[in-house]
């Protein structure tokens, strides 16, 4: 699917850069901008051309809302036209989808986004959907004086750069003592203008005595290449094989809602061997016309440990007990590791996993692959338990 995306604020500004880094040859990435109103920030993108890069909100000053959401509504309001019309270089009226992505506990990123997503809304026919980051806990804490602080004990798994090399000190986490009154408004405004959410919970990716400033390297590849993986699926190079089952704008659509949703993304990925491309005598004198073979309990057993682990992984934001009320499984990789009965196998699996009534699938075979892997994302979740705190700071 052709997919623009609008990085708003700071996180969101380097998600964009990121995703123009590593994917602005993709056939799925239709356009990309970074919005803010800190120039700082703006400048320090490194992939998207000064054309892509628009300060917006003169009143602002040039560093930025300190967490001001009031403030970044109003300029959202003031400017999302301007915003709007900012996007034409990149031809948005072919975008089969936008993606906002934004810091949720910020001021000018979470400020402006919903005003945008309305405004797109209004202006083109395609679902605006939202990737957004939520704020750790100990972002609202004060420091203390015993050094930078670190994950919290709450959140598992890894993201980041580290915690700092040799006898540096990781950089410490920021205070924002407004960041989850902010990421809670900020989550009700864009439910209410948007598709779907896509929430990212940054605590949960941290390791143990890590910084979210130490682990934005990670976090944001983490972030990047789920992305990708989902809104890219659909979209094979032209004059490779195509799709059993092909994944369109429909079917992402379909799976992730269109009331505003929260909605997870799932990943994972195993390394195959290539196939052999000689032909069967062994000379390869016929690889060309000579079908690939692959041991077939080999690509079964891929093909289940990468749909397993995509669902039962950490994914995006927490999936209390796995339930869905619609669910998308991706199968990729080198077309002859896609056995048909293990894709099918796996979805029937996890159609009972997720006990959803709706359960679409597509396929993305990568001639050149060197990696099966699987996206799951579910809609319709019940709630997260951090999202759930987060939503009680405003009672």
């Amino acid at each position: 699917m052709r997919l623009h995306v609008i990085g708003l604020g700071g996180a969101g500004g380097r998600i964009a850069d990121r995703l123009a880094a590593d994917h602005g040859d993709d056939p799925f990435l239709a356009g990309v901008h970074a919005f803010d109103t800190d120039m700082d920030a703006l400048g320090e993108l490194d992939a998207l051309g000064e054309e892509r890069r628009y300060r917006f909100g003169d009143a602002a000053g040039g560093d930025g809302l300190e967490g001001d959401l009031h403030a970044g509504r109003r300029l959202g309001d003031a400017h999302a036209s301007e915003l709007g019309r900012a996007m034409d270089d990149q031809a948005p009226s072919i975008a089969e989808a936008f993606l906002l992505v934004v810091g949720l506990g910020g001021a000018a990123g979470a400020g402006a986004a919903p005003a945008l997503a309305a405004e797109l809304s209004r202006l083109y026919d395609a679902p605006v959907y939202a990737f957004g980051f939520l704020p750790t806990r100990d972002e609202a804490e004060e420091p203390d004086d015993d050094g930078p602080r670190s994950a919290s004990s709450g959140g598992a798994g890894g993201a980041g750069s580290g915690a700092g090399a040799g006898d540096e000190p990781a950089p410490p986490t920021p205070h924002r003592p407004l960041a989850e009154r902010n990421a809670a408004r900020t989550l009700d405004a864009l439910s209410d203008e948007c598709a779907a959410v896509f929430p990212f919970d940054n605590g949960a990716w941290l390791r143990p005595s890590e910084t979210l400033v130490g682990a934005r390297d990670r976090l944001n590849e983490v972030a990047v290449e789920r992305v990708a993986a989902l809104f890219g699926a659909g979209e094979t190079p032209e004059g490779t094989a195509t799709p059993q089952q092909v994944l369109d704008a429909s079917d992402v659509a379909r799976a992730a809602g269109g009331d505003g949703e929260i909605a997870a993304i799932g990943h994972a990925t195993q390394a195959v061997e290539p196939p052999d491309s000689g032909s069967k005598f062994g000379l390869g004198l016929f690889g060309s016309s000579e079908p690939a073979e692959i041991d077939t309990s080999a690509a079964v057993s891929a093909i289940e440990t990468v749909i397993r682990k995509a669902a039962r992984g950490k994914n995006t934001v927490a999936v209390p007990e796995g339930r869905a009320d619609r669910t998308l499984l991706v199968v990729g990789g080198p077309p002859a590791w896609l056995n048909r009965e293990a894709i099918a196998d796996g979805r029937r699996w996890l159609a009972e996993e997720t006990g959803s009534d709706a359960i679409l699938s597509g396929d993305a075979p990568v001639p050149d692959g060197e990696a099966v892997f699987a996206v799951v994302v579910r809609s319709g979740i019940d709630e997260p338990e951090r999202i759930r705190e987060i939503r009680e700071t405003i009672g």
